[in-house]
């Protein structure tokens, strides 16, 4: 045991607490007595999963659903062709029609999960319509949904659709217990067994996505404890793409999907190379192609050698399946570095993917991007067409539907049970959660914060009677001094960015526990990346304010249009910094208000910064107008000193994140101009 954790426990004893100590998420022991956890013999569970509906997301959080269920989700089967009922060969019940691969189950995926979350009784019913028709489809040797899969890769089954359709169904048995769902799954699982080892590895995508499929098997197991299901899981690990030894292909969503692969599979084999696969495949894609702040990396298609500048950027895709794969980490290992980075995209980058409204999104956001036209962006952005322009129809079509599950999976993940039946707040936001506890009493705990725009969050306990149980915080990777009061008293702890905090104590109705994250400014370096420069404040890093004029183009559909955004200000600024104490060199202006609805806007943001800059005349738009690339700082300016705002980037469509530092000595360069159109 640490000292410092020693110190804290006692003086918590000593001062009335309960026991506080400091511990890795990871050195979690035991099994919880009332969620579905992992059964032998896979590795014990660190964190569980709560049933979908135990939480109740409050907040901009709510409002964000909420956005999502009036806006382009909501309304997908208004837009996309891909979701007509009676033409779809997953709603057939001889699985027979035009439609029939990823694009619906995609969509069902977040959309049922929106459903469950926000209670709407709506879209639950228009979601049980499209599921029961799916079950339905299940032949007697175990295969359902889309016959044409069964032969569509050279005469061979495709079975990456499959993969999310199964993580449909698992949400669906979470949120209402049907059985069905256990019936189908294990007669398609004993289907799948009777393929031969080969059958993994064939295809592009399937081969490169199984670990889904993995996740899947180990969800089944540890609800039936089907040993074939542990057999299946062995043979797809040996037939599909390894990446446990690697990164084995650089298309953006299978890195965000893969690259996890490994170590879901470490949960059967207890291999310690498998279990930290994960972390050496972030390694190395965020060392080659990640560097720069928001969370993401330079994937607008694929990631190539030579594209590392951050006016490249990650698809729409990339960016939930991340979120996903980091929520997934966070159960499996305990390890709260994955719940940190899951928060640095969703703050960071989610948001700006798509409209403020959420009626449409674009393919490709990037850490630098100040013009989302129409107009083709290649081979800047690996695609022809347009990239950059938001929009609700299937110019985007994996995104248009995929990106249903951003938010509700992220609202899922807020509370996790842990193995000594207590319960961790693992992704800050204010909510609601009810579960069991201890000897198995209901509570319930609120959550209380406007965080990531404020350092403080309150948790209220509501029980009907005393209760005993552990309560664990995690503490973010930026914060170095945590503070925590219960009912008003603080508790002496020298908490450690990436420890929780357990405090373990009888807990009283009424009882109340604040949690204080100061956050401070700091400056990121970026060697990598010509020594550019990036602002942080706790989680959330920052862009320049960029006056943004936004205009319809109604030529897909009249009433879901399609959105270019203009920049209407200077943008080619360098930032003048003080060398000694590069963080005083901004000051921060934070609102009075109430938190808006919607705070991801240059108008509703709480927080901005005020800087110096100097203008960068030659750093322009190059031919295809995208922003040029970086250049070597120190950079030279004969340009005046300006006062400039930034905000945070999840609140900037047009953004500049990533910035040259002015200067003047021997080492400062002169920019050399963009290629213009």
């Amino acid at each position: 045991m640490k000292l410092s954790t020693i110190i804290c426990f006692f003086a918590a004893i000593f001062a009335g607490f309960g026991q506080v100590t400091l511990v890795e998420g990871a050195m979690l022991k035991g099994t919880n007595s009332f969620y579905a956890g992992n059964m032998a013999p896979l590795a014990p569970s660190p964190f569980y999963k709560l049933p979908i509906g135990s939480i109740v997301p409050q907040g901009w959080l709510r409002h964000q659903l909420e956005m999502e269920r009036d806006g382009m989700t909501g309304h997908l089967e208004e837009i996309s062709p891909w979701l007509d009922f009676a033409k779809s060969s997953w709603a057939d019940p001889q699985g027979r029609g035009k439609f029939g691969w990823e694009e619906m189950p995609y969509w069902l995926k977040g959309y049922g999960d929106l459903g469950y979350v926000l209670k709407d009784e709506h879209i639950e019913a228009e979601a049980k319509k499209w599921i029961t028709a799916a079950l339905a489809t299940q032949r007697e040797d175990g295969w359902f949904g889309p016959r044409e899969l069964l032969k569509s890769l050279d005469g061979k089954p495709d079975l990456w659709p499959h993969m999310i359709m199964l993580n449909v169904l698992q949400s669906y048995y979470e949120a209402t217990g049907d059985p069905r769902v256990i019936e189908v799954m294990s007669g398609y699982f004993k289907w799948e067994n009777t393929l031969p080892v080969s059958a993994f590895g064939e295809g592009y995508w399937p081969k490169l996505r199984f670990g889904d499929n993995l996740e899947s098997i180990f969800w089944l197991y540890n609800r039936t404890g089907e040993p074939a299901l542990l057999d299946l899981a062995r043979k797809i690990h040996e037939g599909m793409a390894r990446w446990d030894e690697g990164v084995v292909n650089w298309h953006n969503v299978n890195v965000s999907q893969g690259f996890r692969a490994g170590t879901v599979f470490w949960m059967l084999s207890r291999d310690p190379r498998h279990l930290e696969s994960a972390e050496r495949n972030y390694d190395e894609i965020y060392s080659k192609f990640g560097q720069f702040p928001g969370g993401g990396f330079v994937g607008d298609e694929n990631s190539r050698p030579g594209y590392t500048d951050p006016r490249g950027g990650l698809e729409t895709c990339g960016i939930v399946e991340m979120m996903h794969s980091f929520e997934m980490l966070t159960k499996m290992t305990g390890q709260a570095v994955w719940a940190d980075r899951c928060e640095e995209i969703a703050f960071n980058s989610f948001p700006a993917a798509m409209t403020s409204d959420e009626k449409a999104l674009h393919y490709v956001t990037c850490a630098n991007q100040i013009q989302l036209d129409l107009g083709n962006k290649s081979p800047e952005i690996q695609n022809t067409g347009t990239m950059f322009s938001y929009s609700p129809s299937e110019v985007y079509r994996c995104c248009q539907h995929n990106v249903s599950h951003g938010w509700p999976y992220y609202a899922e993940e807020l509370w996790l049970a842990t193995p000594d039946n207590g319960l961790c707040a693992s992704l800050y936001s204010a909510s609601e959660v009810s579960a069991k506890v201890g000897k198995g009493e209901t509570i319930k705990l609120t959550e209380e914060t406007e965080y990531p725009f404020q350092d403080t969050v309150k948790f209220t306990v509501h029980a009907a009677s005393s209760v005993k149980f552990p309560l664990y915080l995690r503490v973010p990777r930026w914060c170095d001094s945590a503070q925590v009061a219960v009912n008003g008293k603080p508790i002496r702890l020298e908490a450690k960015p990436l420890e929780f905090i357990r405090m373990d104590r009888r807990w009283r109705d009424g009882d109340t526990v604040e949690l204080r994250m100061p956050m401070k400014l700091g400056i990121r370096h970026w060697p990598k990346n010509h020594d550019a420069v990036s602002v942080d404040y706790g989680p959330l890093s920052f862009s320049l304010e960029i006056k943004e004029k936004f205009t319809a183009d109604k030529a897909h559909n009249a009433n879901w249009p399609d959105w270019n955004v203009y920049p209407e200000s200077p943008w080619n600024y360098g930032l003048v910094l003080n060398e000694q104490n590069p963080a005083a060199s901004f000051k921060l202006i934070q609102s009075n208000g109430p938190l808006a609805a919607q705070p991801f806007t240059p108008e509703t943001t709480p927080i901005k910064l005020e800087a110096t800059g100097r203008r960068i005349p030659n750093w322009t738009l190059d031919r295809n107008n995208v922003i040029g690339k970086l250049e070597s700082s120190p950079v030279k300016s004969d340009q005046p000193d300006e006062k400039v705002t930034l905000i945070p980037m999840g609140a900037a469509r047009l953004r500049v994140s990533m910035f040259p530092v002015i200067g003047s000595g021997p080492d400062a360069h002169d920019w050399t101009a963009t290629t213009a159109k």
